[in-house]
């Protein structure tokens, strides 16, 4: 019993080096094209400009929309906005061309998986994404365009950005995945970023939408990558009838995460089957 237990112990030891070792690797990596996601600093505040000036001509005619006044709408499109700098990810883009080039056989033959070492190159590539995408974002919203993004409860809020970092990584592992199956999956990979980007409340809250598409959507993970993170970072969460509290709808993200991963895992499994079968 004493032996599993440490034995236990030095394989999560393991995996934390490896995760530091590859992140920091990323980290310093991407910090050379650092400017690349500088970008971000001027398309972010220009795409929240405009959609300032949009909701602003939408209520002058009326008080709220769908319950939502003016300043909670913009409340919303800017947690939604430097939430997606926190949790975005290419996972699928990368590991679909890793399939179709024949890159993904090195990894099988690695000790470490190669979900493992994409993840980690996720938690190096945000890092730094943190410094230089989030921060001067949050700062332009906070003092430029006076809006209050600060949490009523910060520990729910991190914890739920987490879990839709972990989410968004899976779903986009998932769909990068298909490449197994479909050898360039760029095709299926466009119309899923569509659908989870429409059913993740990144275009407009999901409680806008009819009550069909909410009922579905609350059923669907996507909602678990943006919208339920950006919910608990405004104080509150309500889709499709359904009010839940913090506890309550964090809890369910949780349990959608380790769905996700069970999902991801038989992909893998399978998809590593189809891959050596084919000799390449």
């Amino acid at each position: 019993m004493l032996i599993n237990i440490n034995q236990s112990i030095n394989y999560i030891r393991v995996l934390f080096r490896t995760m530091l070792s590859v992140g920091i690797a990323t980290y310093k990596e991407w910090a050379a094209y650092r400017s690349h996601m500088a970008v971000s600093i001027v398309v972010g505040p220009i795409y929240f400009l405009v959609q300032y000036f949009i909701w602003h001509a939408i209520f002058s005619t009326r008080e709220t929309l769908n319950g939502l006044s003016l300043e909670q709408m913009l409340i919303y499109y800017g947690t939604i906005s430097v939430i997606t700098y926190l949790v975005f990810d290419f996972a699928d883009w990368n590991l679909q061309m890793l399939v179709r080039t024949g890159k993904y056989v090195t990894f099988v033959l690695r000790p470490v998986s190669h979900r493992f070492f994409a993840l980690s190159q996720k938690v190096g590539h945000r890092s730094l994404g943190f410094w230089v995408e989030f921060v001067p974002i949050f700062l332009i919203y906070y003092f430029l365009f006076n809006i209050n993004l600060i949490p009523p409860f910060i520990g729910w809020a991190l914890l739920s950005i987490t879990l839709g970092f972990l989410m968004t990584f899976l779903v986009n592992y998932c769909i990068g995945l298909t490449a197994f199956w479909l050898t360039n999956a760029g095709g299926i990979r466009r119309i899923f970023l569509l659908i989870r980007d429409v059913t993740a409340g990144v275009f407009v809250p999901l409680t806008f939408f009819p009550d069909i598409i909410q009922f579905i959507s609350f059923f669907l993970p996507f909602q678990y990558m943006v919208y339920v993170p950006a919910q608990v970072f405004i104080g509150n969460y309500e889709l499709a009838g359904i009010s839940l509290t913090l506890p309550q709808i964090v809890g369910l993200q949780a349990i959608s995460v380790m769905i996700m991963w069970g999902i991801s895992e038989v992909m893998v499994r399978f998809g590593e089957k189809k891959f050596m079968g084919v000799g390449v």
